[in-house]
């Protein structure tokens, strides 16, 4: 058996945990709308038209935030086709995901199921075809009460009131070549610069978002945050990094160290953003909105569409496993540990495509194996991040160095009275001995520990069998003297709450 130990101390924190780093994304792609989010004829339809199974899986996450429409969708995007009387909507080539967009669901219809799940939006506007113009009359539309063009068009589409989005995207990975409208970081960080200023006079209150690397084996990485920065510091609050990880060598030790490299990817894109404060001599700080992570390699390299050129043919739908699961958990831990500067986060995507909810047209939703430590931390991840001392004993790893087998994060809920410590056992063979040293902790004591998992690494959730891979509360911890002992599974995700006097 292994033995780790941690010491956690509820005065040093790393910084407030923002509620939004437990975003998510729908885009337009695939099944994530289509057959996910809405499916009129379905058993389970509201009167919108939403599937309510969706709806109670996705507030069963409290998801405070949703990415929407896009994505590499919204590079091509019209926002003027999707909205009206939906019998007058035009349907349109999406070229860049081979399907047909009907405009079934448009601005107002999310804006709709947004506020039904329990979500604000983040809407992301076109900068790759489109510019200062089309966005300037997307956010009229959206957020003036009425009296103007845009405003009372709204109105006249039957939504009296306001949308009033705060968060706004200034377009999507425009580093890509694979991007429509792709451009260099000086000319995307004018653009955004504009565009930003342009939606600011409007209303001096929006948080908007830059983009930033869409990964950091981009050639343009770091470069492209410093560039762009340079050009429009000003006017946004965020800069986006994307990053997606995977197991295709089917290598398990290094795909559960991923997380060490999502580690100094974040801490790379917070320097760009620091080196240019500090260029800019500016009191303003740019925080991350890490607004598109997962696990992501199953179908990756899977180019071929199923029905293409039809209305939300199936692509892109991961199945995930056991091991998947706790690769996400380990992402989770990270994106807690930089609490600090990752103040928005988003789990891509939500439904059907790389998504933890899976749903049958026609038929049932259930939860993929990676819906439980994104549905902990959610849950549980609250209050403000904790600056944990981990003492663990590791492995030699070609790609990452050692690496600890104790991966762990702790928080702390003041509302709750709890400090909650999220690990991941990397062993495959050896359990880990926890001690856990709660001294400065008042009263401390066990109020449960829930673990995920399984012999079989490979182990998914099907339909037939949705809940073959789910949590399981187990006995053993105890605290005794100040100090927390508990024994983690191998191979785990774990939860511990720790009720704690003020």
């Amino acid at each position: 058996m292994l033995k780790a130990r941690i010491i956690i101390d509820k005065e040093r924190t790393v910084g407030e945990i923002d509620k939004r780093i437990y975003g998510s994304f729908i885009e337009h792609l695939g099944r994530a709308v289509y057959g996910g989010i809405y499916e009129p004829a379905h058993p389970h339809a509201d009167d919108r038209g939403f599937r309510k199974d969706v709806l109670e899986l996705v507030r069963e996450l409290d998801v405070p935030i949703v990415r929407y429409p896009g994505g590499n969708f919204v590079s091509a995007f019209r926002w003027e086709d999707s909205v009206g009387p939906v019998a007058q909507r035009p349907k349109r080539l999406d070229v860049v995901w081979h399907a047909v967009e009907p405009n079934e669901i448009g601005v107002n219809e999310f804006a709709e199921w947004a506020k039904r799940a329990g979500s604000e939006v983040m809407m992301v506007l076109n900068l790759g075809s489109r510019g200062i113009d089309a966005a300037r009359s997307l956010l009229e539309y959206c957020n003036h009460p009425s009296g103007t063009y845009w405003s009372d068009l709204r109105v006249s589409h039957g939504i009296k009131e306001p949308h009033d989005f705060k968060v706004w995207g200034l377009g999507n990975e425009m580093d890509g070549p694979w991007q429509i409208g792709h451009k260099g970081a000086e000319e995307y960080g004018r653009l955004a610069n504009e565009v930003g200023k342009s939606m600011k006079l409007f209303d001096p209150t929006l948080e908007l978002v830059a983009c930033g690397s869409s990964n950091r084996r981009m050639p343009t990485f770091p470069q492209w945050e410093a560039t762009v920065l340079d050009f429009c510091y000003d006017q946004v609050d965020y800069v986006s990094p994307h990053s997606y990880y995977g197991n295709e060598t089917d290598d398990l030790p290094t795909y559960l160290a991923q997380s060490l490299g999502m580690d100094e990817f974040i801490t790379a894109v917070a320097n760009a953003c620091d080196f240019v404060k500090a260029k800019k001599r500016s009191r303003k700080t740019i925080n991350l909105s890490f607004d598109e992570w997962n696990v992501w390699f199953h179908t990756a390299h899977d180019n071929s569409v199923r029905s293409p050129w039809t209305v939300g043919p199936p692509r892109l739908e991961d199945i995930y496993t056991f091991e998947d699961a706790l690769a996400v958990g380990c992402l989770m831990i990270t994106l807690l540990r930089h609490a600090d500067r990752v103040k928005i986060a988003c789990l891509a995507q939500l439904v059907n495509v790389i998504a933890p909810i899976m749903t049958e047209n026609g038929g049932p939703a259930w939860r993929q194996t990676i819906f439980y430590p994104f549905l902990h931390a959610s849950r549980y991840g609250r209050g403000v991040a904790l600056d944990v001392l981990v003492e663990s004993p590791v492995y030699d790893n070609k790609e990452f160095g050692e690496v600890p087998y104790l991966e762990s994060v702790a928080t702390y809920d003041e509302g709750s009275g709890q400090v909650t410590i999220f690990a991941v056992n990397r062993s495959q063979d050896d359990p880990v001995l926890l001690e856990c040293d709660l001294r400065s902790q008042t009263d401390p004591h066990v109020v449960e520990h829930v673990t995920l998992e399984h012999e079989n690494a490979k182990a998914t959730n099907t339909k037939e069998n949705p809940d073959n891979v789910a949590p399981r509360t187990i006995s053993g911890a105890k605290v005794e003297n100040g100090t927390l002992t508990t024994r983690l599974p191998a191979l785990s995700w774990n939860v511990i709450r720790i009720g704690v006097r003020p």
